[in-house]
């Protein structure tokens, strides 16, 4: 039987609460409500002893509770891990082997750990402490156990494993909607059946081959703006409209043009609402690892959530009832109308449809562009490798006509070019959302509890000169024929270079992102060369910043010039 989608459809005008989930995993995340209160009855216990009626009773009981909750901390926070690591192995009496990783500090654990460029501090940390750490460490966010794998074997447990198939619990995650899309639903029926409609209806291969005239229309649409920029100019700025632009062509058949003087109101306001989606996913909560600190919402997730969704669900709900008022005489033309003409059981509620929709749109528009800059940095920087990607486009293609999507299969060496780019800057280093052990499970020998958010150092592994030669220099002939890594596959199998991660949480949408990012770098370098910009200031600079994905710091600022007479 069909699983039920059908769910019931919240206010709009309220935000979605994270709630605890009362399975084994959650309960098993932090200290119980009854180790809670055994401790406080010790505290005050001893407190009862200090004194009588004596006028400093008071004082007495404050300073032993105050001295049995520091030694408590303390006790905890000896263990291998930090405090939320300790707490659990004294409630297992010791029992099993310890994971190896860093203590931090009490309450907070190693909080700074995953601030800044996170996927360089854990790989530093795990070095620091050398042996098995390298492999899997264990640390403390707050009360959250942490695990972080930077070895393709440990990887490979951890993300085809069933015990791995949930997210863990993120506020901003919640209040995004997102606990009802693809990316944060609890593993289960809906999941499937949500992940089987988007399998089916966007990005298979059928469906690929389908919306190619799209991406070329984008395509031309993107050389066009780039020579009409001229000498400096920031080629995120065009990617991440033609990114937006092409997957509101596929969710929501808007079609839009790429010129800045003509863009619509409605992609201005769609732009802010992604914009301020990256940040609120991209940051360090605090309250998610400090259940204590989330009455306060210090650092104003919640509110920022509240005052976005209702902009989201306005926008996207006008889409949806237009694509209705249209339905009866277009026929079904993107995946809004796929969405709305489901049935029975598959039928999705307005409110679980609005948060599909909005995830669709919010992941397709990041990995593209952010991977296409690395690439034309590094092609701008490495003008030896942009020289051989032209020729091989000269050979191929030829410069008497433009670049077909059916040729980017035979341009070997731009492929080459592409994984080398994943392998060097992975869009998500830490493969962009962690996972949560639905039970106890053994990883690389050592016992995970229920609870515990597991993490994936991509990064890290792709940085490793055990699992790769010489993996500071950026060498794309490694990947070319006769290379042993000619044959990889970035799609999930080879944990060595996985950026798109890999088992049933994996991205749904990697072969349309590599089909796109192929073919628009195809057609950008049969066109053009990319110089450096004229400006010193503005040359390649290889800086990171991570939010949601790993972007450059600074923008890549390029001198497109013509390379056909065409162009």
């Amino acid at each position: 039987m069909t699983p039920q989608l059908q769910r019931s459809t919240p206010k709009a005008s309220t935000t979605p609460k994270p709630k605890r989930s009362k399975s084994k995993a959650s309960e098993e995340s932090m200290a119980t409500p009854d180790d809670c209160a055994a401790s406080w009855l010790l505290y005050l216990s001893l407190a009862a002893k200090c004194g009588g009626d004596h006028p400093g009773r008071l004082a007495g009981l404050l300073s032993v509770c105050a001295a049995a909750f520091a030694v408590t901390c303390i006790l905890h926070w000896c263990f291998p891990g930090g405090a939320a690591w300790g707490r659990w192995w004294l409630t297992r009496r010791l029992k099993g082997s310890l994971l190896p990783g860093p203590r931090g500090l009490p309450l907070i654990g190693s909080m700074w750990l995953m601030t800044g460029l996170a996927h360089r501090k854990l790989a530093a940390e795990a070095a620091r402490l050398g042996g098995r750490a390298k492999r899997l460490m264990a640390f403390s966010l707050g009360e959250t156990r942490m695990v972080v794998a930077a070895h393709p074997d440990v990887a490979r447990e951890i993300l085809n494993s069933p015990a791995f198939a949930d997210r863990p619990i993120k506020e901003s995650a919640y209040g995004l909607l997102f606990h009802r899309a693809i990316g944060f639903a609890p593993h289960g029926a809906y999941w499937r059946a949500l992940r089987r409609v988007a399998s089916t209806h966007l990005f298979s291969p059928w469906q690929i081959t389908a919306s190619a005239p799209q991406r070329a229309v984008i395509a031309s649409q993107m050389v066009t703006a780039l020579v009409g920029a001229g000498a400096g100019v920031e080629v995120r700025r065009v990617l991440r409209r033609a990114s937006l632009h092409n997957v509101m062509w596929s969710v929501f058949g808007r079609r839009y043009d790429l010129d800045s003087n003509k863009e619509s109101e409605e992609v201005r306001e769609l732009s802010h609402l992604v914009d301020e989606g990256y940040d609120l996913l991209g940051q360090l909560n605090w309250s998610d690892h400090l259940p204590w600190l989330a009455r306060f919402d210090l650092q104003g997730t919640r509110a920022r959530c509240s005052g976005l969704v209702p902009r989201v669900n306005r926008f996207v709900r006008r889409i949806i009832d237009d694509h209705r008022s249209a339905a009866a005489s277009a026929g079904v033309k993107d995946f809004t109308d796929v969405l709305l003409s489901l049935q029975g059981g598959d039928k999705l509620a307005d409110a679980d449809m609005i948060a599909v929709l909005w995830e669709m749109v919010f992941r397709g528009t990041d990995t593209v562009a952010v991977l296409m800059e690395w690439v034309l940095a590094r092609l701008v920087l490495h003008r030896d490798v942009q020289a051989r990607v032209h020729e091989e486009l000269d050979r191929v293609v030829g410069r008497d006509r433009a670049v077909d999507e059916s040729d980017a299969a035979s341009l070997a060496y731009l492929h080459a070019v592409i994984k080398e780019t994943l392998r060097v800057h992975p869009p998500g280093p830490l493969l962009s959302w962690a996972r949560l052990a639905t039970s106890d499970v053994r990883v690389d020998g050592f016992l995970i509890p229920a609870g515990t958010t597991a993490m994936v150092n991509m990064w890290a592994i792709t940085h490793d000169p055990d699992v790769w030669a010489e993996p500071e220099e950026f060498r794309p002939e490694r990947f070319v024929e006769g290379q042993p890594a000619a044959e990889l596959s970035v799609m999930g199998s080879d944990l060595r270079l996985a950026p798109f991660g890999a088992g049933r949480r994996s991205c749904p949408g990697k072969s349309l992102a590599m089909a796109t990012v192929a073919f628009w770098l195809a057609t950008l370098l049969h066109e053009l060369e990319f110089l450096p910009s004229p400006d010193p200031a503005g040359g390649v600079n290889l800086g990171e910043t991570l939010r949601l994905s790993c972007e450059m710091a600074a923008p890549l600022a390029v001198t497109p010039r013509p390379r056909r007479p065409a162009a």
